[in-house]
């Protein structure tokens, strides 16, 4: 333990060297999936318990879903309970994803075809979720929710919907129950991820992936008024190929994990490719990587305020921003409302503590980091 210890020291230390640096001590926290579909309710859940598929054993498949109008209202008290040194609430980063399956049309063509509707009509066929959206933009007046790009789905449709015309029986009962997000580690398929939406099985399906990008950016500007300025790929997975669409689309700002992760080449093989905060492609794109994790849904074990705490002050002590990962499964309570309460009371206690140890801390968003980055200050 002692050793482990050591090593993610040394690890904090080493992933905060390189990059865009300042004194002043920025904190973006940045949200995953907000949109996306996932287990479609509780009923669903227990049915799949039912039918022998452990879902109890994939975080995801137990706690996340589309936010329901009690989740955003309960986020929102949290965030609206703290300030920062210059006034401001934390603020979520909310990297949305813009559409999910159309299931109706997709079954009235005979699985021939695919289709896909907006994400504000999804939710207004979840039984708590109608005003999810009127709620999301109340979050945008009060700059405590902020959203950006995800993607148009957080689904790879060719390799879906290859299952699904071969009628493929566990990812059709998932269909049926107008689901797509059954991990392939209990999956009694041999299979991929279905969620990562920019693998491909060949380069030659990059064409189609630059269309998704530019209609995603449609929808997002058509939901929300504005053009995302950053985005991040699901499952932090996609070729650099795709780099020229988005900045055609007016995306300035690439978010990332510690490693881009590409599609596998002929052989099978990835490669991870390591980047840093302020790092430019040659597009002239900046780079956001998050170097921080705050994500208590997905690892009960972990002391997740101390931990995160931990990762702020290695990146404080480099002077580079804080950016947190903290995926939308920790604030949504839908599927079993103690998880929201859970992780909400976690994320009350790091706000608390962070401002405690750093009043001079300052919340931005993912795009305000990469505006500050690009003008020189």
């Amino acid at each position: 333990m002692f050793l482990k210890n050591i090593k993610s020291v040394i690890g904090q230390n080493l992933h905060n060297l390189k990059g865009w640096s300042s004194k002043r001590k920025i904190i973006v926290i940045e949200s995953d999936d907000w949109g996306s579909i996932r287990m479609p309710s509780k009923e669903v859940y227990d049915s799949l318990i039912e039918s022998s598929i452990r879902v109890d054993r994939d975080f995801f498949a137990r706690y996340d879903s589309l936010a329901s109008e009690s989740d955003l209202n309960a986020l929102f008290d949290v965030l609206l309970s703290h300030r920062d040194k210059n006034g401001n609430n934390p603020v979520i980063t909310a990297n949305v994803i813009v559409a999910n399956p159309d299931f109706e049309k997709i079954r009235a063509s005979d699985f021939s075809a695919y289709f896909y509707e907006r994400c504000d009509d999804t939710m207004r066929q979840y039984p708590k979720h109608a005003k999810a959206l009127s709620l999301w933009k109340e979050g945008m007046q009060k700059r405590i929710f902020h959203p950006q790009l995800h993607g148009r789905e957080h689904l790879n449709i060719n390799l879906w919907m290859k299952f699904l015309t071969e009628n493929s029986p566990e990812t059709r009962m998932a269909f049926d129950k107008n689901m797509f997000a059954i991990n392939p580690e209990i999956s009694s398929e041999k299979r991929s991820t279905y969620m990562a939406a920019f693998e491909y099985q060949h380069p030659s399906e990059i064409e189609g992936q630059r269309e998704i990008i530019k209609q995603a950016q449609q929808i997002f500007t058509e939901l929300f008024g504005y053009k995302s300025k950053s985005f991040i790929a699901p499952n932090y997975i996609w070729d650099a190929a795709l780099e020229s669409t988005m900045n055609d689309c007016g995306i300035q700002y690439i978010q990332s994990s510690r490693s881009q992760i590409t599609p596998k080449d002929a052989s099978g093989k990835r490669r991870y490719i390591k980047h840093f905060t302020g790092e430019k492609n040659k597009h002239g794109q900046l780079f956001l990587v998050r170097n921080c994790i705050f994500e208590p849904a997905v690892d009960v074990s972990k002391k997740h305020v101390e931990v995160c705490l931990s990762q702020i002050e290695a990146a404080f002590r480099w002077r580079k921003p804080a950016i947190i990962s903290s995926h939308r499964i920790n604030y949504v309570g839908f599927i079993d409302e103690n998880n929201r309460i859970a992780n909400l009371k976690m994320l009350d206690e790091l706000l608390r503590k962070v401002l405690k140890k750093w009043p001079d801390a300052e919340f931005m968003t993912s795009d305000q980091l990469g505006d500050l980055i690009s003008s020189g200050h």
